[in-house]
């Protein structure tokens, strides 16, 4: 069995991106060299939160974005679910959003994904939040998921 994958929202994003600023540019080829090279070493999941998204944002890609993730399993979201994105924001492991970074990662660790692949290094990616996050997590009896980027899982076979 492949290692399960938590495809979060900025993936589909940056794999389009257009923006010319280096980091940028950066992160969109990382994206697709994961996405179009390695991606198929892993079981790839996302989750309606994702997909909701995408739909509301307004960028020219947003098609090819859906497009994208239209055939990943879409992992289930239930009151636990909810009460865990509660707990999170409560307890200042995200920020108060529930539609957001709280509800990624309650959805990746209910499921127990072995990652969430994600861009966003401020709330989810950020190694000095790894902590807080793992502390929580084994409070509430919840799997860990390891807060990776693209780059991070390149040349890194499973």
């Amino acid at each position: 069995m492949s290692p399960s994958v938590y495809v979060e929202t900025s993936i589909p994003s940056f794999y389009y991106e257009v923006r010319t600023e280096p980091e940028m540019v950066a992160q969109r080829r990382w994206t697709r060299e994961w996405w179009d090279d390695h991606s198929r070493n892993y079981d790839l999941l996302t989750s309606i939160a994702v997909t909701d998204e995408l739909e509301s944002g307004s960028f020219d890609a947003k098609a090819d974005a859906l497009a994208l993730i239209s055939d990943l399993p879409l992992l289930d979201i239930d009151e636990s679910i909810a009460d865990t994105v509660a707990t999170y924001i409560a307890h200042h492991v995200m920020p108060n959003d529930p539609a957001g970074d709280a509800l990624h990662l309650a959805i990746a660790s209910w499921h127990k994904c072995d990652f969430l692949l994600t861009w966003n290094c401020r709330h989810l990616a950020n190694a000095n939040k790894f902590g807080h996050i793992r502390r929580v997590n084994t409070l509430l009896g919840l799997y860990v998921p390891t807060l990776v980027t693209p780059f991070q899982l390149l040349g890194q076979e499973p």
